[in-house]
């Protein structure tokens, strides 16, 4: 292998975890965050030498990986898997954080598509308006309204806000926030 193979094994060794979540959160499914993290990664590879000259790789290859989650929701089709066996293995009772998560992933996935991306990167991803801003393509004004917009919609909820233990408000002030981890008050 070649030294730039082995900074791009060395990079993607790293940032594997931290693609998977991002992908996952824009996608709603562990298949297709793996296939999307894996796209972005393959574009990354081919573009190596520009990537690992850049100021922030990191960044960058977000930056691929939503591209390629866009291109891909353009032509999104809807996939089933059907099997003919259950599993038989007991496994503890996880319905209240699989309602929880089933919740916020739908919550998410009803936000237009750079709403999603920006509130996704803000409070999943930790990063700056200015870093989501580079990453999508836009001005930070335009990253920040889209951002205040995403958490309107998701505080209007009226699941979101049940789910987090405001049903009074939610019944009461359609506009009370929920208070969802990582997402301001």
């Amino acid at each position: 292998m070649s030294n730039a193979d082995d900074e791009f094994h060395a990079f993607m060794t790293v940032r594997w975890p931290g693609l998977m979540r991002t992908a996952y959160l824009l996608t709603g499914s562990h298949h297709d965050a793996e296939d999307l993290a894996q796209s972005a990664l393959a574009r990354a590879y081919a573009k190596w030498d520009k990537v690992r000259h850049s100021d922030d790789m990191a960044a960058y290859v977000r930056k691929i990986m939503i591209h390629v989650h866009a291109d891909g929701f353009r032509r999104r089709t809807v996939r089933e898997w059907f099997t003919s066996r259950l599993p038989e293995t007991a496994v503890a009772d996880r319905t209240a954080q699989v309602e929880h998560r089933g919740a916020l992933m739908d919550a998410l996935a009803r936000l237009p598509l750079r709403q999603r991306s920006a509130v996704v990167l803000r409070y999943f991803e930790d990063m700056a308006p200015a870093q989501i801003a580079a990453a999508l393509g836009t001005r930070e004004s335009t990253v920040r309204s889209q951002i205040a917009r995403g958490l309107a919609v998701l505080r209007d909820d009226g699941v979101l806000a049940a789910l987090a233990g405001h049903p009074q408000e939610a019944r009461t002030h359609p506009s009370a926030p929920v208070a969802l981890k990582g997402m301001p008050r």
